[in-house]
Formats: C-alpha cells, structure tokens, sequence
C-alpha cells in the first residue's frame, strides 16, 4: 500500500518560524487545517504545536478538533449553508460570513444552544470570491450588530485563492480603513484585521504589511514552507515536511508505442505518439497509487530518471528509461507534493498516513 509521511520536527520547524514572525509583529494567527482533512493522527501532532486558533471548511474536520482539545478556538472558513448552521454553532466558535440572511439563522440556532456565536464578516476586494460590495459594508454591519447571541469580532479579506489576486500594502491598507470605519461610526470594537494568509507572508518579510492587519489564517505556508506569492520557497523554512512512498508492482521492459488502433483512455484523453520510438523499448513500472488518490501532475521525484506515462484509477505507469538506478518489483519510490497533491493524498482512504520522528 503506498503511504504518506509527515515529519513532526519539520513541521514543527516551520510552526516555530512562523510564531516567530507574527509575535514579534503583533499578530495572532489561526492555522488552517483543511489539507488535512480531519486525520485524527496528523491533527493530534498540529495541536501540539501549541496552536491556538484552527481553521477549517469542513464541519466535520472541525468537530475532529474538537474531540481532540476541546480547548482550541476552531473557525469555519467558508459562507455556512442555511442548512448547517446548527452545526456551525456547535462545531466552530468563529465563522467567516458574507450573507445577511445566512447570519441571522446563526443568531436563532445560537440563541437556541445559549451561545454567543462570534463572526467575521469578509469584504469583497477584488478576488470575486466571498466578500461583502464595499459599498454595501457600512449598511451590512449596522444590520449584523443588532443581532443577539451574534458578536462581530472582525473584518477579514481573501486574496489569490481563486484568480490569483495578489495582496499589496494599497488593498490591505484599504482593508484596515474599513475597520477604523465601522469602529468610528458604531462605537463598537472590531479585534480582528483578518487580511492575512500565506500569500500575505512576504509582505512581513519585507515590511510593507500595513500595520493595521493583525490576524492570519495560514495554511499552505505552514506545511510547505512556500512563499506564494512569489510561487517559491521561504528561506530557512522546511519544504518537504509530507512525503509520499508508492510500491513497484510491476517492472518490465516494453515498447514506448502501444499497438493497435487508439482511442480515448478512462479519462477521454486521446494520445499521440513520436514516430522515432517505434521499435524502441525502455523499462516501465507501475506503482500501487492512482488518479482515485492523487493526480499525476501534482506529485514529482527528485530521481530524473522517473518520467510518468500515463495513469488510471489504481495505477500510475512510469518510464524509467534504461533503469540507470536498478529499481526491482517492490522498491519504494519517494515522491513530493505540492498543496493540491496532498488534498487529494490526504483525502484518499486508500493512502496510510504515518507519522516520522526525526
């Protein structure tokens, strides 16, 4: 069975740095925990950490949390559903919200479990994502704050998810105006600036974070050390805290050009082949993984050798050209991810996750 391997002291590493960074510049942060979706295993080593704030947009993930340290201020990050507002009282203690309506049912299902639910509204900046019209926020707020059981914490905004709209001091300055706004012309408090997540990062390394911005919501970062603005890495963070090991089942030298009349493959793909490789052969392997646990494209060796070829449900079939490296039926190869290959690794009940203590 392939399985995936995620180093605690690396992760650890990279918790440490980033802790780091937002307490010398006044910032609490929330870790988004999302690409973990819900493993009991790999959310006991998080939690650890000394994590205060978990971030999720899956209630089910967030109820794991909380069977897990009952302690932790979990935050659901996304517009709940009408449908599972009671869920959302009872699972999160934090939600990011964008619709009246939507908020208040969350003030009748936490009047009805006698809690006050705290929310942070999301202001449209540009993304096109979820967010409030700017110039419908003030008219919003005056709406949200006469709720009961129903406590306005914060103004917060997403960038890059979506079309990649990047973040720059002018957006986030803007952002921190609003709040100065709503505190100014409702006497009320708001705690949380929640402009921040991994994308915002090199704006603290730099110093061009607006000083105003003080809540993050970190994911992506965290877990791969990634600076993604720049779709690089952050100097001295650790970039391969997860790995992902998959079995040859399979070794054997063949043609590079299938025979026969071709048509599309399980996936609709139609393919064409070089007309120099008919008659030449290399070696093929095939791993126990496939496109039901990870595609392809998001996963990669550091053997360049390794070459994939094509994928079905429950296979990955690679070209290792002469087999320099003399790999034999049952080896284990070693394969890095990027964020959306862990999702989908993480998401398969078919891959072992396994914890590494270095």
């Amino acid at each position: 069975m392939a399985f995936l391997e995620m180093n605690i002291n690396k992760l650890k590493h990279n918790y440490d740095f980033l802790d780091k960074i937002f307490e010398s510049n006044n910032i609490k942060w929330a870790v988004v925990s999302k690409v973990l979706c819900g493993n009991k295993t790999y959310l006991t080593e998080l939690l650890k950490l000394g994590v205060k704030q978990v971030c999720d947009s899956r209630l089910t993930n967030l109820k794991n949390i909380k069977l897990l340290n009952n302690e932790i201020e979990t935050i659901y990050i996304k517009p709940p559903s009408k449908r599972n507002v009671a869920n959302v009282i009872k699972y999160s203690d934090i939600s990011l919200n964008t619709e009246i309506t939507t908020i208040k049912s969350l003030s009748k299902a936490a009047k009805k479990q006698g809690k006050n639910h705290k929310i942070i509204i999301m202001i449209e900046m540009g993304e096109l994502r979820e967010g409030v019209l700017r110039d419908e926020f003030i008219k919003f707020y005056e709406t949200v704050f006469k709720l009961e059981n129903i406590e306005v914490i914060g103004i917060g905004a997403n960038f890059s998810c979506l079309y990649g709209v990047l973040p720059n001091p002018d957006k986030l300055i803007q952002l921190s105006l609003y709040e100065q706004l709503i505190e100014a012309k409702f006497n009320r408090e708001i705690r949380y600036v929640s402009g921040g997540s991994s994308v915002v990062i090199p704006l603290i390394i730099n110093n061009t974070l607006p000083k105003g911005i003080n809540h993050f919501r970190v994911g992506e970062s965290l877990f791969f050390g990634t600076d993604v603005y720049h779709n690089s890495f952050i100097e001295d963070m650790e970039h391969n805290v997860f790995k992902l090991f998959a079995e040859i089942i399979e070794l054997t030298e063949k043609s590079r050009v299938p025979t026969g009349v071709l048509g599309s493959n399980i996936e609709g793909k139609s393919y064409e082949f070089n007309e120099n490789d008919l008659g030449k052969k290399s070696y093929r392997a095939i791993v126990d993984l496939g496109l039901l646990d990870v595609d392809e494209k998001h996963i990669w060796s550091s053997d360049k050798n390794i070459k994939f070829v094509g994928a079905t449900s429950d296979m990955i079939v690679i070209d290792l050209k002469n087999n320099p490296n003399n790999y034999k039926v049952g080896n284990l190869l070693e394969f890095n991810m990027d964020y959306m290959g862990l999702l989908r690794l993480m998401n398969s009940k078919y891959i072992e996750k396994r914890i590494k203590n270095d």
